[in-house]
């Protein structure tokens, strides 16, 4: 019994694994790093909420935002936590962008533990 539930886990690990590989991730057959990269022109505005944000990251984050899975895998990639982002901050960007439709009060787990409800 023990080997079949084994082979059972064994089976599902390597699908889940598959399924990353050809493009089944959060952001599609990108990485969240890779995106993280596109949010470059972002940086001032995801460090100081006073900063102005500028056209071409209002641009990226409009694209970024038609995937909130992406988006929140994004704000988790090593790559955003590196670049010295305020998580804090850089959530209020699509609202100082203006845009229109926004993931309004979409949750990205709890290691935002200080900003959803867990």
């Amino acid at each position: 019994m023990k080997a079949i539930c084994l082979l059972g886990l064994l089976v599902v690990v390597a699908i889940g694994r598959l399924e990353t590989a050809n493009g089944a991730g959060a952001c599609g057959k990108s990485t969240p790093e890779m995106e993280a990269l596109k949010l470059a022109p972002c940086a001032m505005a995801a460090q100081d909420e006073k900063s102005d944000v500028p056209d071409n990251c209002c641009q990226q984050v409009k694209k970024l935002g038609q995937n909130p899975g992406c988006l929140c895998a994004v704000m988790l990639s090593d790559t955003a936590k590196s670049s010295g982002i305020k998580p804090e901050v850089a959530i209020t960007i699509p609202k100082r962008c203006n845009l229109a439709d926004r993931p309004v009060g979409y949750k990205c787990g709890c290691k935002f533990s200080s900003l959803t409800h867990c």
